[in-house]
């Protein structure tokens, strides 16, 4: 058996690294409680995952709007039954009580007589409060929403009921899908060093800022 040194530090390293897994395993729980929630439609589990003072749209505040919020939009949305798959989830600290993270989640939505199909990507922010994790916000992009039986091939990829089809945004936060594309890529320029640790998710965005999004995902006007 492996014995370590009764060393301040080393325990104290120790125990760091502990609470550090421990975190990421909470948060890690976050997006899983979230599909589970919203596909059995229990949104009091579901705001509690929120931050108490969580911002809502139409410039409200708190849990209880942010269940009123989803209540009406759920309803008034058309879908029935739903099931979301959390995939990717990548996992960064900035500091001991905040952390970003970068979920994919590929979705299925009964309404009407069809069955539609989306495929997203969440950037989130996790705070700690009062030693448990919680969603600070969630930024959702969508690559594509449609029925299950025509995923269209242009940009145009969110269509929902009778409504106009709008643009997807999936890659809207990182400049890397436009680097690519560009009539100047840089291919032939170095490889440059691995992220520092811990930021991989602010170098893959270049340390933009976030894109301003619609709640549903799609970009909005004032972008």
């Amino acid at each position: 058996m492996t014995e370590y040194p009764a060393n301040g530090d080393t325990l104290r390293g120790l125990e760091a690294r502990i609470a550090r897994m421990e975190a990421v395993e909470e948060i890690r729980q976050l997006p899983a409680k979230y599909a589970v929630c919203l596909d059995q439609r229990d949104y009091d589990a579901l705001v509690n995952l929120f931050v108490d003072d969580i911002g809502v749209p139409g410039k409200r505040r708190g849990r209880q709007a942010l269940k009123a919020w989803y209540c009406d939009t759920v309803r008034g949305g058309g879908s029935k039954s739903t099931a979301h798959l959390v995939g990717n989830h990548i996992i960064e600290f900035e500091n001991d009580d905040l952390a970003t993270g970068l979920v994919y989640s590929r979705n299925q939505l009964e309404t009407g007589e069809r069955w539609m199909v989306e495929m997203m990507v969440y950037l989130d922010r996790y705070a700690r409060v009062d030693g448990r994790w919680f969603f600070q916000r969630r930024t959702p992009f969508f690559l594509y929403q449609c029925p299950m039986d025509a995923i269209p091939l242009d940009e145009f990829k969110i269509t929902w009921g009778d409504g106009p089809p709008a643009q997807e945004n999936f890659h809207a936060a990182f400049p890397s899908w436009q680097e690519f594309w560009s009539d100047s890529p840089n291919d032939d320029l170095p490889v440059p060093p691995p992220s520092p640790l811990g930021r991989f998710v602010e170098t893959l965005r270049r340390g933009q800022t976030m894109p301003r999004v619609k709640p549903a995902g799609t970009m909005r006007a004032d972008t």
